[in-house]
């Protein structure tokens, strides 16, 4: 017979198309290539659109920020290589409305600005609150300023009315909408007030005391920035303080970091998509090599050669896999769509459009996946011999040989990892599912011998008999099809524990009681009056600590400077006054991670893990501060992990005493005002030299963030649930046909379809109770690593989470089987035994 392979292979492919043979093979294909693309396209989208605003989210292609004033050579240097330069200057302050309007007073955050501004980006602004914006190139005028619309309901005035800012009454003359450069610090949450640089000076608001930050944005041709920018790193690590050069990481730390931890869950959960999918096909092929060795064995009395039947089945499987990925990526990108929808606010322009790259890893993907779990059992139909025409019992399908199946593995983890957002995250996964599979294996090897041994055949029930006999009769058939359903519960378990503890994670940082005021400033004498004014109102729980601020000036009887630190924020923090509080009671949000906390303890302290970290300080060091010229030293107790999203009163530093003698201090709190209109007004009117800080914006702003990646996360958990289910049928019709075979055989020797419905549920049950239970187990393992290493947030397992699992198990198999085996005793006995024959 001479016919050659890409004929039999498109004449196979139209026959196998047609029967149905390949559908469960290209749905878990397409599965994975869609969830891998749908996080490629988008997270390419991402970091083309970040790299592209990235100057406009500075305000220009470098800044320059200090808290003093930068030296001249800076400004120097840049207009030697030919940049523009602008000065900008922030700080918080109190806003007043005049005494006609009502006097009310608002904390704002002050922006001077000068002509030029922005060098990159636009602002826009608009004649009134709720009326359109235009660009502009303009500043405001002296003797105006440009307001935030917030501002104006807080303080009750209107666009023309007068602000008052220290000495200086300006007359509001537009409201801002759009501000490049604005960030999302601490103070940039609260209203905005932007003025002429020339009208400064008068207000009398800079102080020595004063908290500025000087910004000196620089822009011009790519190379001449590239070279001022290394420049300015070199003078900042050799010998200017307090200086930093600012990159989009840390000018808009709030956006990089959600998006990083979002897109970190979306590649976790589009992994977990393409494992499956591996099992699924792995399985599926497997099936199809089976339901082929007889069309192969008539094909070799036909005189076909081996060659000839590998290469047909090599390009029939080409086809499909090449199909099947094309077909997932093009799903794929039509749903990238959904997560820059869900995913909407969190970049300030439209993304630009995706690169061929996503695609193309798409496309390997598939055809990796493919060619690595599917392959391997096909070719084994080119070695079936022509005598199994007439002997049925020869020519079985063998185990992969391991040279070929480790190839197949090591190259598809090779591109997972490639495709991970993060390596640690990759090898967490990859890492814990491939050792899971070989936990799975070997448990689940002990448990059908012990469970042949553990059923006495003289007294058991009929249907458990013979369901035992069932699992123990093919033992490699159990421990493969129990394998397969606990990868495929384990993905299932893990993303649901995973995925609650992480958004609840999230959900803790901003709670409904969360504080959204802070108040500083209040002075000792004025504590127990403000706290009672506060309980008046209506404020029955706040945060209430003293608050010191001290420098530290010697570790372990050694000084101290920022000569001796090469990380730019150790710099920083030894270059600056720390705040301190002391509390005899740890704060409840707060925990020690390290020694031990002990109440009224005098000449001990307590520090943050982080800044420990930072500054290469232990347990036992010795630390002194100059607290307002008084020094104060004394012994690191404890180490404290501070949530610093949480929303609450943090400190670096806190000494575990009720009090602190001859320490100068004021006192912060921390709160959820009541919904009582003019509160704020009222408490400024009462301690008017305190600063209360609104966060209640803030908060907002957060929550929903949280939301749209919370959508984005549970929109893609949709593929994994599907992949799952794709495992747990591609697992349990793995040997439908042998299944088919026995069944046919007991109803032929008697055996009723009651009996053998109870030894089929008897049998799923049992396997899908095992593989969920063990599921469970390393789901908790592998979760609690991705937790600690990857997420960064607090791992807590319910003992009851393997019941739970394991009745789960039980019920999706059940379900599985009755899905794909409801034909199976409902086949003639004698058209399975013709089958069986033929």
């Amino acid at each position: 017979m001479n016919l050659s392979f890409w004929r039999l292979g498109w004449r196979t492919l139209w026959r196998d198309v047609r029967s149905g043979e390949l559908r469960l093979l290209i749905l878990a294909v397409t599965l994975a290539v869609a969830a891998l693309t749908a996080v490629g396209f988008f997270a390419d989208r991402l970091q083309g659109g970040l790299q592209r605003d990235a100057r406009q989210l500075l305000g220009g292609d470098a800044v320059i920020s200090s808290d003093n004033k930068p030296p001249a050579a800076f400004e120097e240097r840049a207009r030697a290589l030919g940049l523009q330069v602008v000065h900008t200057l922030g700080f918080p302050t109190m806003a007043r409305a005049s005494d006609a309007q009502g006097g009310a007073a608002k904390l704002v955050a002050l922006k001077t600005v000068e002509a030029g501004y922005p060098l990159r980006g636009t602002l826009r602004i608009s004649p009134a609150p709720d009326t359109p914006d235009t660009p502009t190139k303009d500043i405001p005028a002296p003797g105006q300023a440009w307001v935030d619309a917030a501002l104006l309901d807080a303080i009750g005035i209107q666009v023309g009315d007068p602000i008052l800012l220290g000495d200086v009454q300006l007359k509001v003359s537009a409201i801002l909408v759009i501000e490049p450069d604005r960030g999302g610090g601490f103070m940039n949450f609260a209203p905005r007030v932007m003025l002429n640089e020339a009208d400064i000076a008068a207000t009398g608001l800079i102080q020595p005391a004063s908290r500025l930050n000087y910004r000196m944005a620089v822009a011009g041709p790519e190379a001449a920035v590239k070279t001022y920018v290394q420049w300015a790193d070199a003078q900042v690590r050799s010998n200017v303080r307090g200086v930093r050069v600012e990159s989009l990481q840390s000018g808009r730390p709030e956006m990089s970091q959600t998006l990083d931890r979002a897109n970190k869950f979306l590649s976790l959960v589009a992994l977990l998509a393409a494992l499956l999918s591996a099992v699924a096909v792995a399985l599926a092929a497997r099936a199809f090599a089976a339901n082929h060795l007889d069309d192969c064995a008539m094909l070799r009395v036909l005189g076909l050669s081996q060659r000839t039947i590998a290469s047909a089945y090599a390009f029939e499987f080409a086809l499909v896999g090449l199909f099947a990925s094309l077909l997932g990526v093009a799903v794929g990108f039509g749903v990238h769509y959904l997560f820059v929808a869900l995913l909407a606010g969190l970049v300030d322009a439209a993304l630009p459009a995706a690169s061929i790259w996503p695609a193309l890893l798409g496309v390997g993907m598939g055809l990796t996946l493919l060619m690595a779990f599917g392959l391997p059992p096909v070719l084994q139909l080119a070695q079936v011999p022509a005598l199994r025409v007439i002997r049925r019992d020869v020519g079985n399908l063998r185990p992969a040989s391991l040279g070929v199946l480790a190839v197949g593995v090591a190259g598809f983890a090779a591109l997972l990892l490639t495709v991970s957002s993060d390596l640690t995250l990759g090898l967490i996964a990859v890492g814990g599912f491939a050792g899971a599979v070989l936990v799975f294996a070997s448990l689940s090897w002990v448990a059908v011998k012990l469970l042949r041994k553990s059923v006495v055949e003289t007294t058991a029930p009929r249907w458990l008999v013979l369901a035992t006999r069932q699992i123990s009769a093919r033992p490699a058939y159990t421990v493969v099809q129990v394998s397969a359903l606990s990868v495929g519960l384990l993905a299932l378990v893990l993303l649901v524990l995973l995925r609650t503890d992480l958004i609840s994670s999230w959900r803790k940082a901003t709670p409904p009681d969360a504080p959204n005021r802070f108040v500083i400033n209040v002075m000792p004498e004025q504590s127990d009056a403000f706290q009672k004014a506060l309980t008046d109102k209506g404020v029955a729980k706040f945060d209430w600590y003293p608050m010191i601020r001290g420098r530290l000036v010697a570790v372990n009887d050694k000084a101290v400077s920022p000569d001796d630190y090469t990380e730019d924020r150790a710099k920083r923090l030894v270059d600056r006054e720390f705040n301190i509080s002391h509390s005899a009671k740890n704060p409840q949000h707060n925990i020690i991670v390290g020694g031990q906390w002990r109440e009224e303890e005098t000449g001990a302290i307590s520090v943050e893990e982080g800044i420990a970290k930072t500054l290469n300080l232990k347990l036992g060091d010795s630390l002194r501060f100059d607290i307002g010229g008084v020094q104060t030293e004394a012994k690191i107790t404890s180490l404290r992990k501070v949530d610093w999203g949480s929303m609450r009163a943090n400190f670096f530093v806190m000494f575990p005493v009720s009090t602190l003698k001859d320490v100068p201090s004021t006192y912060m709190g921390a709160f959820k005002a009541p919904e009582t209109k003019g509160f704020d007004n009222a408490l400024v009117r009462e301690f008017p030299n305190i600063t209360n800080v609104d966060m209640t914006s803030t908060i907002n702003q957060v929550q929903r963030v949280l939301d749209q990646v919370i959508r984005a996360v549970e929109f893609l958990f949709g593929f994994t649930l599907a992949a799952g289910l794709v495992v747990l049928f591609a697992a349990v019709t793995a040997t439908r046909e042998d299944r088919a075979r026995e069944f046919a055989i007991m109803r032929a020797v008697g055996a009723g379809s009651s009996l053998l419905r109870q030894v089929q549920r008897t049998e799923l049950a049992g396997v899908g109770l095992l593989a969920g239970f063990l599921a469970s187990i390393v789901a908790a393992a592998v979760g609690w690593a991705l937790a600690r290493y990857v997420f960064e947030f607090d791992w807590t397992v319910q003992l009851w989470v393997p019941l739970v699992g394991a009745l789960a198990g039980a019920v999706l198999a059940l379900a599985a089987g009755w899905w794909g085996l409801r034909d199976v005793l409902r086949r003639p006995v004698v058209e399975t035994l013709r089958r069986a024959a033929s």
